[in-house]
């Protein structure tokens, strides 16, 4: 079986994939596949994904003189947990204004950049969109750039969309 043959998905469709956080930014490029690649996304099963960080329970334990109740790092994950069921939750609604129905949606925990290059792999994705913070050269030196990871390391094209000005 050819590389393509096995990167469509079960409903013989190509799949597309666009990453979102909580960010301006990550709606825009939600927005903007909408709005700009309604014809590929129709023709294809579009997936949502969201990366919720990994809890560092460092900090509670710290800030408790370390006996943090477990009560609180339950609270903390299931924080975690809303919070990236919101963000779906809106994407999903998105999709329906735009008649994209249904889009599936996927929540994963992990590092955002290596857990959505390891997602596009393990769905077979062919397309992901994503956003760019558009941070200067500095500012990417220390925090690292998902977008510029995902364009080096995942094993489909990618699309950076960029927020207006």
């Amino acid at each position: 079986m050819d590389n393509e043959a096995e990167r469509k998905s079960s409903s013989g469709k190509k799949k597309v994939m666009v990453a979102i956080d909580e960010s301006e930014c990550s709606r825009c490029a939600l927005q903007w596949a909408l709005d700009n690649l309604r014809e590929t996304i129709a023709n294809s099963d579009l997936v949502i994904f969201t990366v919720q960080p990994i809890v560092d329970f460092g900090y509670a334990y710290a800030s408790t003189l370390g006996a943090a109740p477990p009560e609180l790092m339950r609270s903390i994950q299931e924080n975690h947990q809303k919070v990236a069921s919101a963000l779906l939750e809106k994407a999903k609604e998105m999709c329906a204004n735009h008649g994209i129905i249904p889009a599936e949606m996927v929540t994963e925990v992990g590092d955002p950049k290596e857990t959505i290059c390891a997602a596009v792999e393990k769905l077979n994705i062919q397309l992901l969109v994503l956003g760019c913070h558009s941070r200067g050269v500095i500012t990417r030196a220390f925090l690292g750039s998902v977008s510029n990871y995902c364009v080096h390391n995942a094993k489909c094209p990618v699309l950076v969309v960029r927020k207006p000005v």
